[in-house]
């Protein structure tokens, strides 16, 4: 007969990652296909898992962890506002919002913010402004406003975001989808003239693609959406969730162009690896057709978050993060480069961000990415022979290089 005890959290402790897998099997919805290592402590570049293995961390949450794991400074900053105060809702004021926001504009160079938790979140409130601002401000006809987003977006989950998305695997089974988008390539200034009319709201990207396989489009083509967006009347959307915070070698990816947005998305590092906190960050013509009661987050702006979210900032405010993943960045092209031909097809890399295309002759990138989790190494696949690093923007050389040292062996 099963044992139905539930056992204590410090029997969790003492079981072997494969009986931990084993034991996530029946109870946890099977949205994830994760590696097989089960992590329990954290330091800086580095995990451990419940056996005492130590591995280096080159995926870091997705950009979440820009910082590292348990950044002093963020681990800090959360730690005094624990004894203080974590959650008003947005019913009353508090104490530490209009700080975050302060350095968030300070940052960014836009005017107003609209806190809220996740990237989808984001992604969402930024669907609704844009609509809003598209009829009240440029007069859209009501219920006819239109998005424009590229083919390949990764924007989130949720049932609107999954409308727009390209991802078959992300559409399966969840229609009837939400109308008013249009799709285009990625990359393709004519082609995306060719969708803007009248009707438009936005244009809606991500300034490198990650989820597609950190796909950097051409020189010119983020001016070029601002010019368009700007001539045609519509709003220019960021999508810097994974991109944003320092990951490109820049505090923005657009900063490499010199662009600024209308309305810019936040999120992943700007919860510093600790907590959810996300932002939309506009100017405030577009920010402003928001009213009381139009829309809102329980947890949104919390005091935790904003202290979190104000720790990252001061951290940014130094640019030493910046150039870091510019400088490293350098380091990482030109390993990878030395690999080409070697077992990888292709990459494309901006500052500590690059996508690895894996000769299917080698393995696929799920393969590889199980062998370097043998060499005590972390990375993930997409899309089926791409492997993606994004290591902690904290990582040194030396670190760098044994990944790179690790990826070479295990494609010899």
């Amino acid at each position: 007969m099963t044992d139905t005890v539930t056992p204590s959290p410090a029997a969790f402790g003492t079981r072997s990652s494969k009986q931990l897998i084993r034991a996530e099997a029946p109870v946890l919805a099977h949205n994830y296909h994760p590696l097989p290592v089960v992590v329990a402590r954290a330091e800086g570049t580095w995990v451990e898992d419940v056996e005492g293995r130590r591995y280096l961390d080159m995926l870091a949450g997705y950009s979440a962890l820009n910082f590292g794991h348990r950044h002093p400074a963020l681990i800090e900053a959360a730690h005094r506002q624990l004894d203080e105060l974590t959650l008003t809702s947005r019913a009353f004021h508090h104490d530490r919002l209009a700080g975050f926001a302060e350095r968030l504009t300070a940052l960014t160079g836009l005017d107003m913010v609209l806190p809220m938790n996740t990237g989808a979140e984001a992604v969402e409130s930024a669907v609704k402004v844009a609509r809003k601002w598209a009829y009240e401000v440029k007069g859209v006809a009501p219920d006819r406003a239109t998005i424009v987003v590229a083919d390949g977006n990764f924007h989130g989950r949720t049932t609107t975001i999954v409308s727009f998305s390209t991802d078959g695997t992300a559409r399966a089974g969840f229609g009837p989808f939400t109308p008013g988008f249009r799709i285009v390539p990625y990359n393709d200034l004519a082609a995306l003239e060719s969708a803007v009319d009248e009707t438009t709201a936005a244009v809606l990207i991500e300034p490198v693609q990650g989820e597609a396989g950190v796909v950097i489009p051409d020189d010119g083509y983020l001016t070029g959406v601002r010019e368009l967006t700007r001539r045609t009347g519509c709003l220019f959307i960021a999508d810097e969730i994974q991109s944003g915070l320092g990951r490109t070698g820049r505090t923005l990816a657009v900063d490499h162009e010199g662009v600024v947005p209308d309305m810019l998305l936040l999120g992943k590092a700007l919860g510093g690896g600790i907590v959810p906190v996300s932002a939309v960050v506009a100017r405030r013509e577009v920010l402003s057709v928001l009213g009381p009661g139009e829309h809102g987050s329980t947890f949104g702006g919390n005091p935790l978050a904003a202290v979190i979210g104000s720790a990252v900032l001061d951290l940014l405010a130094t640019g030493e993060f910046q150039r870091r993943a510019a400088e490293l960045g350098e380091v990482l092209d030109r390993g990878l480069a030395a690999l080409v031909g070697a077992g990888v097809t292709g990459y494309r890399a901006r500052g500590l961000w690059a996508g690895v295309d894996i000769d299917p002759a080698i393995g696929t990138g799920r393969e590889i990415s199980e062998r370097l989790l043998a060499e005590g190494v972390l990375v993930k696949d997409t899309h089926g022979s791409t492997v993606r690093l994004a290591p902690p923007l904290t990582i040194t050389e030396e670190e760098l290089g044994s990944a790179l040292t690790a990826l070479a062996k295990v494609l010899a």
